[in-house]
């Protein structure tokens, strides 16, 4: 053997042992919990990092707590809380990611945590807060109500991570998740105070299973990503804006109700405009022949 090759075997057994002995020092631990070890790629060489980023987990798991609270409160018929906290994790979950852009503390452990958390927060929470408020009274078809908001969200988010890098970032394909809480938690909002029978709670069921079909379908929602936040507007849009304000200080509820609802119906409605338009330049067409 000759002497190069003494000394490449000599450094890859180097390497292995060096390999060996930072696995086992990271198999050490005082405490029998996984100390998370994530593999990336810096510069084009795989390095190793122990533990989590703190900043970006806590607003993530901030949202997580108040989807749970959300589900706790409407066991225990206080709906309007079950509501408003379902919001304030959208708030939260909405802060993480860019706060983990700002501050280039993103990784894949944070990926995956935000995706379960928006399961529980937007997936879970807004179907058992809705079933706890009205779909009870349906029994079984109920149960089918709340079950097809849950899944399509949990197939929503699978899908969305699937996506990422591939889809257009300036549209969701589907209603984004908590958009479609949205829409559930303001309804609960608006009538947490309404005695809600049999009759009354055939209307939650079905607005309850088409949301969450509208999570699993094709419609083009706009994500507002290329709104440039640092750019003039006209005037009268800070107008509009203070005019949203004061509406929202006299009745929050109804004005969410009524924005989450109009952004849910938008990518429809243009759906359909788009395919009337079709059909109406092909009768054209064929009358013009």
């Amino acid at each position: 053997m000759s002497l190069s090759q003494n000394k490449r075997l000599s450094m890859t057994n180097q390497e292995t042992e060096q390999t060996k002995g930072q696995e086992s020092r990271e198999n050490e631990s005082l405490l029998p919990f996984d100390e998370h070890v994530e593999e990336v790629s810096e510069n084009g060489q795989k390095v190793r990092h122990r533990g989590v980023y703190l900043l970006p987990n806590l607003f993530t798991t901030a949202a997580l707590f108040a989807g749970f609270y959300a589900i706790i409160a409407a066991m225990h018929g206080n709906f309007d809380s079950a509501a408003i906290a379902i919001f304030i994790a959208m708030v939260f979950d909405g802060m993480d990611g860019r706060v983990a852009r700002l501050t280039n503390t993103s990784s894949a452990f944070g990926e995956q945590y935000d995706s379960l958390s928006d399961m529980v927060s937007f997936g879970l929470a807004p179907a058992l807060v809705m079933f706890s408020w009205s779909l009870h009274d349906l029994g079984k078809l109920g149960w089918a109500a709340a079950f097809i908001y849950a899944a399509c969200a949990a197939l929503r988010l699978a899908r969305f991570n699937t996506q990422i890098g591939i889809v257009d970032k300036k549209h969701f394909v589907g209603l984004a998740s908590p958009a479609a809480a949205a829409i559930i938690a303001s309804i609960v909002w608006t009538w947490h105070n309404s005695e809600m029978g049999e009759l009354a709670a055939i209307p939650a069921a079905l607005i309850t299973a088409l949301t969450g079909l509208l999570m699993v379908s094709n419609f083009r929602y706009s994500s507002f990503k290329n709104f440039d936040l640092r750019g003039r507007v006209p005037f009268v849009v800070m107008l509009l804006i203070v005019f949203v304000f004061a509406v929202l200080l006299i009745d929050q509820a109804s004005v969410l109700l009524t924005i989450s609802i109009l952004y849910g119906l938008s990518a429809p409605v243009l759906w359909l405009w788009r395919k009337r338009s079709l059909i109406f330049s092909r009768r054209h067409t064929d009358g013009d022949q």
